[in-house]
């Protein structure tokens, strides 16, 4: 049995490890330089809801950061994460931080950008493919599991002949900062309508038009 398989076990006995417990994972890459590209938007997100809970990113026995804190006394307990790696090895991360938590992909809520969704936008939806996203690659390979939630921010599809891959990993212009604050604040508020009401009810409050 290893490290990761004991501290499992441990988590499982601790009864603040409750049923209600989600993984939430932003993705992005590490370090300034890519902090404010459209890329790490997951990661914006788990920075806000971070404040959101007063907690704080402290580094964690997986490869990770990692905040954790309650929605309001009694209610979900959310473990945001983010990982140390570039958004291609996101997998083994989530995947130590499930079997770290004791957790199912199931309880795993993954919000990253989205190319194919108009900016200012969020969608959300369980299971399916990567849709060429390589964070979501990853995970897949890694967990061997398509049945994890995902938080869907758009970032909108590049102008004219711009790569896909050169825009995703530009900062959003100043346009796009003017309304970044309220895209990242209704992702958030997505995250946690997953936790507390669950997915269906989550869809059918963000989903529905204005």
């Amino acid at each position: 049995m290893g490290l990761l398989d004991l501290l499992r076990l441990r988590r499982k006995e601790d009864p603040t490890v409750a049923a209600n417990t989600w993984l939430v994972v932003g993705l992005g890459n590490p370090g300034a330089q890519y902090a404010a590209n459209r890329h790490n938007v997951g990661q914006m997100v788990v920075d806000e809801l971070a404040a959101r809970i007063g907690a704080s990113f402290k580094t964690h026995k997986t490869p990770s950061r990692v905040a954790e804190g309650f929605l309001r006394p009694g209610g979900p307990k959310l473990v945001l994460a983010k990982s140390n790696g570039f958004m291609n090895t996101s997998g083994g991360p989530v995947s130590a931080l499930l079997k770290f938590y004791g957790l199912e992909p199931d309880r795993l809520i993954v919000v990253h950008d989205e190319l194919d969704i108009p900016f200012d936008t969020v969608r959300l939806k369980a299971g399916g493919g990567h849709g060429g996203h390589n964070g979501l690659r990853d995970i897949l390979k890694a967990t061997g599991n398509v049945d994890f939630t995902r938080v869907r921010v758009g970032v909108g599809r590049p102008p004219g002949r711009q790569d896909a891959a050169d825009f995703v990993l530009k900062d959003f212009s100043g346009t796009e900062r003017a309304t970044l604050p309220n895209l990242i604040s209704d992702a958030a508020d997505a995250v946690e309508a997953i936790a507390d009401l669950g997915l269906v009810a989550a869809q059918q409050k963000f989903h529905s038009p204005a």
